[in-house]
């Protein structure tokens, strides 16, 4: 673990290599588990803005979901995070035609429907951000349904932080991952 401005970061963001593998995994990351998109407190309103402009790219299951239960629950730990289907997948997921779940937020957003790309928790996985008083946690979550994007990642030699990038980049700032690379660079060495 170090230090960088306000958060605690594993070296295990640096160590381990990981790029998705939607081909192998299917999107499972946003239908298995027991819980919604983690969201922080300003993303909460930026759901129920946006919610109107996202609507025509959800499945009738997500809208029914989100209509019964809200753009946004507080789950069994106190936090914010997506309403789930059937307690299964996310409400807003979508599928292709091959199957593989996809966010119906980002849909938008790639139609140019919205400026926002999607929860930043969901950018930034498989990297987990929790917040504690003043300094935040910066993990690597490591989950056997992504075991493939491990495998792809490390045939391209492309680690945790270097994937996550822009997604790092719009939870901490520039300045914050110039940061991570100089210590990344130490630790390689």
């Amino acid at each position: 673990m170090f230090q960088l401005g306000k958060t605690i970061v594993s070296e295990e963001i640096i160590e381990n290599d990981f790029v998705c593998n939607l081909t192998a995994c299917k999107g499972a990351c946003c239908v298995d588990g027991e819980a919604g998109a983690p969201l922080d407190e300003e993303e909460t309103e930026i759901l129920q803005q946006i919610y109107p402009r996202v609507k025509p790219f959800l499945r009738k299951e997500g809208i029914k979901a989100i209509e019964e239960q809200g753009t946004f629950i507080k789950g069994i730990d106190g936090e914010w995070e997506t309403p789930l289907i059937n307690n299964s997948e996310c409400a807003y997921v979508i599928f292709d035609e091959k199957g593989t779940a996809l966010c119906g937020i980002e849909e938008a957003y790639n139609q140019k429907e919205i400026d926002w790309k999607k929860p930043v928790s969901c950018h930034l996985y498989p990297v987990r951000v929790k917040q504690y008083s003043e300094f935040a946690a910066v993990n690597y979550h490591k989950w056997y349904i992504c075991d493939d994007a491990c495998q792809l990642g490390k045939e391209l030699g492309v680690p945790v932080y270097k994937f996550v990038k822009q997604a790092l980049i719009r939870k901490f700032g520039e300045d914050w991952y110039k940061e991570l690379e100089e210590v990344a660079g130490k630790i390689k060495k």
